[in-house]
């Protein structure tokens, strides 16, 4: 199969010019110290739409036909390409028809509406939305848009590789958060034409790791299920164009934890200021899972930034407990005046935070003058937490496994 040219990027990159943004690169200092060398942020969640998905939406729907245009087009999507469809629609004056999850998040949602697309709600998981907007496209004769198993796609979000290669010109590493391959594909394309040696890294999550099956298989592979918060890679399957590019330029493909994903997001919101939704940043997960694993200079991609604020906030407080920054305690106490009043002073005297309490005299294994004390603490790290564990027992207080 012949594989997207950089000469194909470089004519996307005039198309888009006007269009999309040339998004900043941030330089992470405290990732630095992990990797031993420059560590910088693509900051594609900043980018119109709030995802790279503009680049290779905009690219192929121009690429259609005056014929093709009249039809309309259509997608399928749990956000980030609805939006650049929705979007590279508008600008272009072609109708576009969006079908979402039933449960997609009503942030994307609004969204893909204000971009002027017309939507449709349909199934419980993808697959089911992607064959509801297939049998559309059948019915109606409209142009199905691929999210990332298309030529003129990949060369689109080809371009943002060419930014890197500008912004940083001694990038030795790039990390590219990888559901369907698009991006990965595109990125690999336009850096590997000039710089083949700058290694290539695809990350995906545990849960939704497609790439490693199909590439011990040698073709694509659909796994059983995708479980993850990082919904914006979670492909069951890659395309045979897109499974194309990562066989043939991909260095490497990698995965990460649901624990990193939500301290990666964490990280970007509290040390970068930067709102970045969880596959976006996977990348970051990545350095932070696998330290020292990556050649510095590295360039890692922050995919996208659209997160339900819902999920944000739960995202938050999972990434502070992986973090050690909550701390949950099942303490046994004596049932006297003043027993949980001792519990609160010594954890004020030790610096935590006390965000609940929960007093129960109601159990089958409390003795005779014990009562249950469930608090949940913020505190500074994992250190803290054990410096809080160690000075109750040595309190007096019975901490419960």
């Amino acid at each position: 199969m012949e594989l997207v040219s950089v000469e194909r990027i470089l004519e996307a990159r005039k198309l888009l010019s006007g269009v999309t943004r040339v998004t900043p690169m941030e330089h992470a200092r405290d990732l630095r110290r992990m990797h031993g060398g420059p560590v910088h942020l693509k900051c594609e969640n900043l980018q119109r739409t709030g995802s790279f998905k503009i680049r290779g939406a905009y690219t192929r729907i121009h690429g259609l036909s005056a014929a093709e245009r009249d039809r309309g087009v259509v997608a399928a999507s749990a956000g980030n390409h609805a939006q650049g469809v929705a979007l590279a629609s508008s600008l272009l004056g072609i109708s576009s028809t969006v079908y979402m999850p039933l449960r997609a998040p009503l942030p994307k949602l609004a969204a893909t509406r204000g971009y002027g697309a017309d939507v449709h709600l349909h199934g419980a998981v993808l697959e089911e939305t992607l064959a509801e907007a297939i049998a559309f496209s059948e019915r109606t004769g409209a142009v199905f848009i691929h999210p990332f198993d298309h030529i003129d796609v990949i060369a689109g979000q080809g371009t943002v590789g060419l930014e890197i290669l500008e912004q940083v010109p001694n990038v030795k590493t790039v990390l590219v958060a990888t559901g369907g391959g698009g991006l990965v594909g595109g990125v690999a394309s336009a850096v590997k034409a000039s710089h083949p040696d700058v290694r290539i890294v695809g990350v995906q999550a545990e849960d939704a790791a497609a790439f490693p099956p199909s590439l011990a298989a040698g073709a694509p592979v659909r796994i059983a299920r995708t479980h993850t918060m990082a919904d914006g890679i979670a492909v069951g399957k890659p395309g045979l164009v897109s499974y194309a590019h990562v066989s043939e330029l991909v260095d490497e493909v990698v995965t990460v934890s649901e624990e990193s994903l939500s301290r990666a997001v964490l990280l970007c919101l509290e040390r970068r200021k930067l709102v970045v939704e969880p596959a976006g940043a996977a990348t970051v997960a990545a350095l932070l899972q696998h330290p020292g694993a990556f050649e510095p200079p590295v360039v890692a991609i922050l995919s996208g930034g659209n997160v339900d604020p819902v999920l944000l906030q739960q995202i938050i407080q999972h990434g502070m407990t992986a973090g050690g920054r909550y701390l949950k305690l099942h303490l046994r106490v004596p049932d006297r005046p003043g027993s949980l009043v001792s519990v609160l002073s010594d954890v004020k005297d030790l610096g935590a935070n006390v965000l609940d309490v929960e007093h129960s005299r109601i159990s089958g294994s409390l003795a005779l003058g014990e009562v249950d004390v469930a608090l949940a603490l913020e505190t500074r790290g994992p250190q803290h937490c054990a410096e809080v564990e160690a000075a109750l027992a040595a309190a007096g207080f019975t901490i419960v496994p």
